[in-house]
């Protein structure tokens, strides 16, 4: 049954790698990329190396993903669209 688990994991992580990289919309590769490491870090786990899963959960699905939305608010992809003003 854990050699199941295991393989599913493996293959989702694949299919996050192939979707991240066909995905056109930022926002939604961002959330794969959280999935990604997410499902890494439960990987490690099952590998016994607890130590690699915190690593992994703290600075892949959080401290990377929040400095990934940052960018995206920054170059307006994310939240706010600015709006132009135009002369009348």
């Amino acid at each position: 049954m854990m050699q199941i688990i295991e393989w599913l994991l493996l293959i989702f992580l694949i299919v996050c790698a192939v979707a991240v990289s066909v995905s056109k919309n930022l926002l939604n590769s961002v959330i794969i990329f959280m999935s990604y490491s997410l499902v890494m870090a439960v990987i490690w786990v099952l590998l016994q190396a607890p130590d690699l899963a915190i690593t992994e959960a703290a600075v892949g699905a959080g401290v990377t993903s929040v400095l990934f939305f940052l960018a995206l608010r920054r170059v307006g992809q994310l939240g706010h669209k600015r709006e132009e003003k135009t002369e009348a």
